[in-house]
């Protein structure tokens, strides 16, 4: 008898839930790797032979659909080749900026000169040639100091100990941009140039001392002498916060934490900000700060140190920073007759400029900002300097022209020129200067004909109701340079 057959049983397909989902977060983890790679550079970071050079090997950029782009082909030399060295015709000068200079909001007292950017006298000249110059004045101390001190020179701030272990004293090494705390673009609206400040300098004082114990705060700011507020200004300037006393240790040019206000103590300020890092550190600070000289030789615990003077520079001129000017003024004094005063800066800046050559015989210089109005200055002298900056010999100087503000895009003249030609809006760069009653600009012009100009424009004897209108003028007349063929290289006419 057969056996029965039994019938077949079904197999269940069973299978490791590893084997499901695996293939799905493999899939998974490649795009995300890929959204990541993409995200985050990571072939560039860490593939770096697998990149292309951006400099030999930009990424490139299809044109859209449907347009045709024009064989490349290279330049044709121009018909007329720029020469920046051709003399300047005065005829031309004044036909371009006379009727300007001629505005009844300008006052009775109106000066002009122009040149050309080679060394030599005016070729063009308006008034009697002496004014008060205001903000322009910044040109000159800055030059001087960038002649006795360098491009490269440094301001220090420094921490040592005191008389006693448990004393810490600041020493002002007259930093013009020293801050309180760490400047970033959104604070300051430009963080160019870097800035050393007391914050960080705290912490590097409290990792010194071991970040824990009691300390007492001393400050030194002895670096200068004589007045902080200077006798040449008019009374009310630093009991109205338009300066700051000027000492050799301030933060944030001497200003409140509201921004406008000044402190009456601008040392005293720095080493409270100093105290206030040294508590955050984790330190015990006692007592409140107190003002007392460094002992000699004292043991240095930390420093900060300052972006180099050429880049110091740049910033004062570009916004007409009022303190940072008579800092540097002061540290002039210090480096031509070994006293920063007001008075010991004025004078090193007129004795650098006439040793360097520059005609200073009718100039009288009370401060390093302008805001004296006891300063007079002739416009040889502002352009001899520009030319003596500009030049192959100016290398040292060069930051008074890389500086200057750039009509209708930055610094003081970043709301400017919105008369006149618009081509000098960005031709035109000019140091301003600005009091009541005073409006005067200082810089360099380029001319339609590609001949740069260096140029002095001014009036000094305005009627407070007239400001705007006499400034917008001498806008006019520099914008008038930008447009003008003043060379010999441009055809007449």
């Amino acid at each position: 008898m057969r056996e029965a057959k039994r019938p077949e049983r079904r197999r269940r397909d069973v299978r490791h839930p590893v084997t499901v989902w695996l293939p799905t977060v493999l899939v998974l983890a490649l795009l995300a790797t890929g959204v990541g790679a993409h995200r985050f550079e990571w072939g560039q970071r860490y593939l770096p032979w697998l990149a292309a050079d951006p400099v030999t090997e930009p990424e490139q950029m299809l044109p859209p659909a449907g347009l045709e782009l024009p064989a490349w082909s290279p330049p044709a030399a121009p018909a007329h080749p720029i020469d920046a060295s051709a003399p300047i015709v005065p005829a031309r000068v004044a036909a371009a900026v006379s009727d300007e200079l001629a505005d009844p909001d300008l006052g009775r007292h109106v000066v002009g000169a122009v040149s050309s950017l080679a060394p030599g006298p005016p070729v063009w000249t308006s008034g009697d040639g002496r004014y008060l110059p205001a903000s322009t004045t910044k040109l000159l101390t800055l030059g001087a100091a960038l002649e006795v001190l360098g491009p490269d020179h440094t301001f220090t701030t420094r921490v040592v100990r005191g008389a006693s272990r448990r004393e810490v004293v600041l020493v002002g090494g007259g930093d013009p941009l020293l801050a309180s705390e760490p400047v970033t673009l959104a604070e300051a609206g430009s963080a160019y140039p870097p800035r050393a400040d007391v914050t960080t300098l705290a912490l590097a004082v409290a990792d010194a001392l071991g970040g824990r114990g009691r300390v007492e705060v001393r400050f030194d700011d002895t670096l200068f002498s004589g007045p902080t507020d200077n006798p040449a200004w008019r009374r009310d300037y630093v009991p109205d916060d338009i300066v700051s006393p000027i000492t050799s240790l301030m933060v944030d040019g001497g200003r409140e934490a509201d921004g406008q206000s000044r402190s009456d103590d601008p040392s005293l300020a720095a080493a409270r900000v100093l105290a206030d890092g040294l508590r955050s550190a984790g330190l015990r600070v006692v007592g409140a700060p107190r003002r007392g000289a460094a002992p000699p030789g004292a043991e240095q615990l930390a420093a900060v140190e300052s972006a180099p003077l050429s880049q110091v520079a740049e910033r004062i001129i570009d916004v007409s920073d009022n303190e940072g000017a008579e800092v540097v003024a002061h540290h002039v004094g210090i480096a031509t007759s070994g006293t920063g005063s007001f008075e010991a800066g004025a004078a090193g800046v007129t004795g650098t400029l006439r040793a360097m050559g520059i005609d200073v015989a009718r100039d009288r210089v009370r401060d390093g900002s302008g805001l004296s109005r006891r300063n007079r200055v002739s416009t040889a002298t502002l352009l001899g300097l520009v030319q003596r900056a500009a030049g192959p010999d100016g290398e040292r100087l060069r930051s008074l022209v890389t500086g200057l503000p750039v009509a209708g895009f930055t610094g003081s003249l970043t709301y400017r020129f919105a008369e006149g030609p618009a081509v000098a809006r960005g031709l035109v760069r000019a140091k301003t200067g600005t009091l009541t009653g005073v409006h005067a600009l200082a810089g360099i012009a380029v001319g339609r004909d590609g001949a740069p100009m260096a140029f002095v424009l001014a009036a000094d004897r305005v009627a407070p109701e007239d400001g705007l209108d006499a400034q917008e003028a001498l806008d006019r007349a520099a914008a008038a340079l930008a447009a003008c063929r003043c060379s010999t290289t441009a055809s007449a006419g």
